[in-house]
């Protein structure tokens, strides 16, 4: 604590006290030094303005800095935020386009796939249910791979977790009206002198040094969260909230400049395999496996395959 913080409770509570703001407040500290002290008197009026106006260059020049800095700050996350939408929507618009896209495949994949699509017609319905015990009570994920709550909602990459706070304060909120704390496990926010809109306990730590948030538009808090474990999906924001099926978390194509080599190699791999066995065709394992057996056959035609199968 500097020298000038631990006076901080006794001059917010002479400001508690005084219904004219700052203008009240120095008139009550003048009229105090000129009845209780010698500031006029002492050394004289000149000197006591020319000491006055050092001390207001000298915290006056500190404040104005960093007022610019805090604008410079808030302007960048905007810029962040509006970038984040902006490759939100983009996705979008991609994976609309590519829906209606007609993908070509070998006569050997729509063999496959027509075989596996009658086996599934021809059998028991009690047999059709893949999903795994608990599966069928998970929520499905938004289009940002969050979900949408009651009081927010939230979205996420691999490295990061985006929560939109909507505030109903009757009015545009700024900066000095709102409480926001961003702990490595938990976060609390809300307005200043009422219970908070959104408090608790974090799925999973964040990096609270790479963490920020911004006012959007005067009616909402947007947190932006740095993960700690960037390799993993969350599956809520809160530990309180209902948990969404990670399976159905569609990585995003835009992110994957941003990701290391390994990285997005494997998140490549999995966008590959989630296609294929949507459209009931082999995963890159399985077709690797088949390749291997279909090479092996060709160097030993003198064996029988016709009951082999891949495991």
């Amino acid at each position: 604590m500097s020298q000038y913080e631990r006076f901080d409770s006794v001059f917010l509570s002479l400001a508690q006290q005084l219904n004219g703001g700052v203008p009240q407040m120095l008139d009550v500290l003048f009229e105090f030094l000129s009845r209780k002290t010698d500031f006029y008197s002492g050394a004289g009026v000149e000197q006591a303005r020319a000491l006055l106006l050092e001390k207001f260059d000298k915290h006056g020049g500190k404040a104005m800095k960093e007022a610019e800095e805090a604008k410079k700050r808030k302007e960048e996350q905007e810029k962040k935020l509006a970038e984040r939408r902006a490759a939100q929507k983009a996705k979008e618009e991609e994976e609309f386009k590519n829906a209606s896209k007609v993908v070509e495949v070998s006569d050997e994949e729509a063999a496959e796939f027509e075989r596996k699509q009658k086996e599934k017609e021809e059998a028991p319905e009690s047999t059709t249910d893949t999903k795994e015990d608990g599966e069928e009570s998970l929520m499905k994920p938004n289009s940002g791979n969050g979900a949408d709550l009651a009081k927010y909602q939230w979205t996420q990459t691999l490295q990061e977790v985006e929560c939109r706070i909507p505030i109903n304060a009757g009015f545009a909120i700024k900066s000095r009206d709102v409480v926001v704390k961003i702990e490595k496990t938990s976060v609390s926010v809300g307005l200043k002198n009422q219970p908070p809109v959104v408090e608790g306990k974090l799925a999973n730590a964040v990096k609270v040094e790479n963490c920020n948030w911004v006012i959007e538009n005067g009616k909402a808090i947007v947190l932006s969260l740095e993960k700690v474990n960037d390799m993993e999906w969350w599956n809520r924001f809160l530990d309180t909230d209902p948990s969404i099926n990670t399976k159905e978390v569609q990585p995003e194509n835009s992110k994957l400049s941003d990701l290391d080599g390994e990285t997005r190699a494997m998140v490549e791999k999995m966008m590959y395999d989630q296609r294929q066995k949507e459209m009931g065709l082999p995963t890159s394992d399985e077709k690797k496996k088949q390749d291997m057996l279909q090479q092996f056959m060709k160097q030993h035609p003198e064996m029988d395959f016709s009951n082999a199968k891949i495991g």
